[in-house]
Formats: C-alpha cells, structure tokens, sequence
C-alpha cells in the first residue's frame, strides 16, 4: 500500500509511505471518527491511500486569516 500525504489547501505533497506491509492500525487511522475519516482519507482502486492535512504554510496563514477557513479553500 502506498499512502500519499497532501496539503488538503494548497495540494502540496508533504510525505509518503511505500510500504505494502504498513496497515491503517500502525497509521493510527483507528483513532478518527467516521467523519474525520471521510474527510481526510480518500481510497483509490489500487489500494493507495491519499491522506489530506494541512502544511505549515496554510495552517499560519488560516491562523492569520481565520476568514480564509472556508469550505472552497481560497489558497489554492
């Protein structure tokens, strides 16, 4: 399984794990509630997995601009 971790704002890629013997229990996945789960997990057909985050970058700027926080993200 292959787990790509992305900026969930600006789509940069801040990590991966290639690694098929790795599963969602070592990844603390079991510790998100379905809806954070669905959030921020998406499964391809392969059986990648895309995680979404926020970097650094975003995370100061939305601390700065709390009015950025919105659905449709503007740093983008």
């Amino acid at each position: 399984m292959t787990v790509k971790y992305v900026c969930r704002h600006c789509a940069a890629p801040l990590g991966e794990i290639d690694n098929p013997q790795v599963n969602e229990l070592q990844l603390g996945f079991h510790f998100l509630t379905p809806e954070e789960r669905s959030d921020i997990i998406t499964y391809s057909q392969n059986g990648d997995v895309l995680v979404k985050l926020t970097c650094e970058y975003c995370r100061k700027a939305l601390d700065e601009h709390p009015e950025l926080n919105m659905v449709a993200s503007p740093l983008q």
